[in-house]
């Protein structure tokens, strides 16, 4: 971070107007290295600085359970780190409303078909709806987390940034965060590496210092998120039939809340000669609880439909060229943006990956990044369709169980 006061622009290392010690910082900290780091960086450059560690689920066994955020542990050290650093700390209980917002849509996307993903609707629903509300409630000037992004002030107000360390960059997970909150919320560890805010905790003598990672979902303990989608929608774990792609039963499962787009193992339909073609799932269809399988060309992804647009570009989405205009997509955490264009349609936008992903699935998130560097976030949407050259086998599908009523 840069000198904690500027005295040419009367701007603070936040870009926030007035000095550090006039302006209070809410910090997010959630008892890892991040936010811990966070809150003890800016309590070093002066400013008045306030802890609130949220409790978002009922401990149980997580609290028992290494690598799960937000546990009974967490809230302990989060509270150790704000009186060693002194500044005031706060646990909000917000267990109900995480339930309604992101456990509840949780379940209800599995039982779709779909494959959630609980973090982006955490960020959205609760942490920059709720938390920055409560933030501002106490008179602080920003919100501050220790997610590694970087904003930006640009000509037309804040912008998303990829940031110095790609290898934690947090951007997918952040794709629904508006113009507005990125306006009050501010991402001190955006130019940092994940080694170096180690070695600052180590330097300032944290105790979370050599803290793993989280690594599971918060409310998934145990790693099988089958159970709490079981428990919040018992009718998901329905019996059904694995069909194929030409229409053909191979089997049956147990539930489509037990599979995945993408997976090979576990299906339990065997092969019917050692020279079959291995089958992966490429489709989960709730209406009739099948679980669809095929070849894995089958899986290659070249047309996402998106819903639910959030949109962080200069120029409106609605007056993009008819021809689309030329993005970097990220469709998975863990892959990195790849070459497409983007089409606004009716209810929300279309995104042609130019070279095809393979395993993409409704439920999932589809990030936009600008094409040059791949640095400045669009926005991004909702995998409502992923589509491929097999994608008309659903018509066939369609077709086949009409008949056999």
């Amino acid at each position: 971070m840069r000198d904690a006061f500027d005295n040419r622009t009367g701007l603070n290392s936040l870009d926030l107007p007035g000095r550090p010690e006039e302006t209070r910082i809410v910090v997010a900290m959630s008892g890892g290295v991040d936010s811990s780091v966070t809150a003890a960086l800016l309590k070093a450059q002066g400013y008045d600085v306030v802890g609130i560690t949220m409790q978002l689920y009922d401990h149980g066994v997580a609290v028992r359970k290494k690598g799960a955020c937000c546990a009974g542990q967490d809230i302990h050290d989060a509270r150790r780190v704000a009186e060693q650093i002194g500044i005031p700390h706060y646990v909000l209980d917000y267990e109900d409303r995480f339930r309604r917002a992101v456990m509840d849509d949780f379940a209800d996307s599995y039982a779709a078909g779909e494959t959630p993903i609980p973090c982006v609707r955490c960020n959205e629903r609760v942490k920059f709806r709720d938390l920055l509300e409560t933030a501002r409630e106490l008179g602080a000037a920003a919100l501050a987390t220790g997610h590694y992004i970087a904003s930006r002030q640009g000509p037309r107000g804040r912008e998303m940034h990829r940031p110095r360390d790609l290898d934690r960059d947090q951007s997918y997970f952040l794709f629904t965060t508006t113009r507005e909150q990125l306006d009050f919320l501010r991402f001190p560890l955006g130019d940092l590496t994940k080694p170096e805010a180690r070695a600052l905790a180590a330097q300032m003598g944290l105790g979370v210092a050599g803290k793993p990672d989280s690594q599971d979902i918060c409310f998934v303990p145990s790693g099988r998120y089958t159970t709490i989608v079981q428990k919040l929608r018992p009718a998901a774990a329905g019996p059904g039939e694995i069909v194929h792609l030409d229409g053909r039963v191979l089997g049956r499962h147990d539930g489509i809340i037990n599979f995945t787009i993408g997976q090979r193992r576990g299906l339990g339909i065997g092969a019917s000669d050692p020279d079959s073609e291995p089958l992966f799932v490429v489709k989960l269809d709730p209406a009739r609880q099948q679980v669809v399988v095929g070849p894995r060309e089958a899986l290659e992804t070249h047309r996402l439909t998106l819903r639910d647009i959030n949109w962080l570009g200069d120029v409106p989405i609605g007056e993009l060229p008819e021809e689309g205009l030329p993005v970097l997509a990220k469709v998975r955490s863990t892959r990195p943006p790849v070459a497409a264009r983007l089409r606004p349609v009716r209810g929300g936008a279309e995104v042609d990956l130019l070279d095809g992903e393979d395993g993409v699935a409704p439920g999932q998130a589809c990030v936009f990044y600008e094409a040059e560097t791949g640095e400045r976030v669009l926005g991004g949407g909702w995998i409502a369709r992923a589509e491929s050259r097999w994608h008309c086998a659903d018509a066939r599908l369609a077709e086949r169980a009409g008949a056999a009523e």
